[in-house]
C-alpha cells in the first residue's frame, strides 16, 4: 500500500545543492512510529545511509554527511526532501527514500528495518 517516489534533477553541477523530493502515498509521514530515510548507492558501491526524519519531525544524519545534509518535510504534501550542498562528482549515485521501522536492539544498538523503498533516482554530479 505504501509507495514512495523520488523526484528531482538528474544532473547537478559541482558546488551546487542537490535537492530531491520523496512523495509518499498510502501512508502518512507523521504516523507513529515510522522513520523516513534517504539512502544512496554510488556506482559499484554499497548502500550508504544518509539520514532520516522521524514521524515527530526530528532528524538524524550520517556523521560523514551531516555538515552538508538537510532533511525536511512538508506534512501537507506528505513529502520528504533532501538537500545535499557543495556536491562533487563523488556524490554521483542512485538516491533512494525508504521507510524504516524499529526492529530491536543488538549489543545495545537500536536497529531499524526498511520495509518500503522508492525505485531510486539517478543523480549525476558533473560540469
Amino acid at each position: 500500500q505504501v509507495q514512495l517516489q523520488e523526484s528531482g534533477p538528474g544532473l547537478v553541477k559541482p558546488s551546487q545543492t542537490l535537492s530531491l523530493t520523496c512523495t509518499v502515498s498510502g501512508g502518512s509521514i507523521t504516523a507513529n512510529y515510522y522513520y523516513w530515510d534517504w539512502i544512496r548507492q554510488p556506482p559499484g558501491k554499497g548502500l550508504e545511509w544518509m539520514g532520516a526524519i522521524a514521524y515527530s519531525g526530528r532528524t538524524n544524519y550520517s556523521p560523514s554527511l551531516k555538515s552538508r545534509t538537510v532533511i525536511s518535510r512538508d506534512t501537507s504534501k506528505n513529502q520528504i526532501t533532501l538537500q545535499l550542498s557543495s556536491v562533487t562528482p563523488e556524490d554521483t549515485a542512485v538516491y533512494y527514500c525508504a521507510r524504516a521501522v524499529f526492529s530491536g536492539t543488538r549489543d545495545y544498538i537500536p536497529l531499524y528495518e526498511n520495509d518500503y523503498w522508492g525505485q531510486g533516482t539517478q543523480v549525476t554530479v558533473s560540469s
